[in-house]
């Protein structure tokens, strides 16, 4: 099957290629994003393989579907880019990988908990400078600290496993509780779970329901100084809102991997540019925030996972008319 990659690094080519090895699929590397501009590259292709900031909105989806698309393979869990309803309406097959590995995100998360309160990235400039001084890099011990996980699906759940390792005490939130989460945490409402936990961090899908579930109104509810971790998507938090509760005291950490406007941003080297988010730049001020780029899924064996399912989605779809993961039959009626 021919099919247009677009948002193509160096490691989406290298696991890709291995992951179709034997198997024939013709994968056009494409470097650009997906957009107005480079949708007349996938005229003709049957199958476009897309990631998280690719446009697949309406008026793309027809353009694609009048060039001839049958079929969406994205190389991401989260669909949330995506219009399904436009994809049903036009007879267009999306499908997912909805698991590659919980490890590499849960991990992540754990790594930016670790480096935002022991100031991490504070200490290793200081020592390459020769500044060898202790003030301003106090942490605290996780041992028996409350941490809030809102979202207990595969890599909440992992993350409560390795925070009870920790030794903390755990409090989740999850419209579906899970009976290996609930061994060792407490589910409880996000009120409760504001009000007590040391360290929140959040695991859950992006939906209508979950945009901006980190506002104004639910920082005023946590403790002072909480530590706020996200590592699933940016538009649960209120930036602007958690920017006043930083200069304010309210939020004491911050540590993030994603970031609601991170379409114009992540993925790309920009060192040599002006970055022209004004709020972005206000939130890398800070000495109390850590960043990432969007490299919680970035592992050997996540990106392996990745490849592969995503071959495999092509490969059904090719051979039966469905791919193995399909994202319309899951979530639209």
């Amino acid at each position: 099957m021919r099919v247009a990659v677009f948002s193509t690094k160096g490691y989406d080519r290298r696991f890709l290629e291995a992951a179709n090895e034997g198997l024939g699929h013709e994968l056009v590397f494409l470097e650009p994003r997906l957009s107005e501009e480079t949708a007349p590259l996938a005229r003709g292709f049957p199958a476009v393989c897309a990631f998280v900031h690719d446009a697949m909105d309406r008026p793309m989806l027809e353009r694609l579907s009048a060039d001839g698309l049958r079929l969406v393979a994205l190389r991401s869990a989260g669909f949330n880019h995506v219009d399904l309803a436009a994809a049903k309406d036009l007879g267009v097959t999306v499908a997912r990988v909805p698991a590659y590995s919980p490890y590499a995100v849960a991990e992540h998360a754990v790594a930016l908990i670790l480096a935002v309160n022991r100031r991490l990235h504070r200490a290793y400039m200081r020592v390459r400078e020769g500044n060898f001084a202790l003030d301003g890099l106090l942490g605290f011990d996780l041992h028996g600290r409350t941490v809030g996980i809102i979202g207990t699906g595969r890599i909440g759940t992992v993350f409560a496993r390795i925070m009870a390792g920790f030794g903390c005490r755990l409090l989740a939130s999850d419209p579906y509780p899970n009976a290996e989460v609930a061994a060792v945490a407490e589910y409880v409402d996000h009120d409760r779970l504001f009000a007590e936990s040391d360290i929140i961090a959040l695991h859950a899908p992006l939906t209508p329901e979950t945009y901006h579930l980190i506002d104004e109104r639910a920082l005023a509810k946590m403790k002072r100084g909480v530590m706020l971790i996200n590592t699933s998507r940016g538009a649960l938090v209120d930036t602007a809102a958690v920017i006043e509760a930083l200069k304010e005291g309210q939020v004491g950490h911050l540590g993030i991997d994603v970031y609601e406007e991170e379409a114009d941003l992540f993925f790309e080297d920009l060192s040599g540019t002006v970055i022209k988010d004004d709020v972005f730049s206000r939130l890398l001020t800070f000495p109390n925030v850590f960043v990432t780029a969007h490299q919680a899924f970035f592992t050997e064996d996540a990106l392996e996972r990745i490849a592969w399912t995503t071959i495999e989605n092509i490969t059904s779809f090719e051979r039966t008319g469905r791919p193995v993961h399909e994202v319309s039959a899951e979530l639209v009626a």
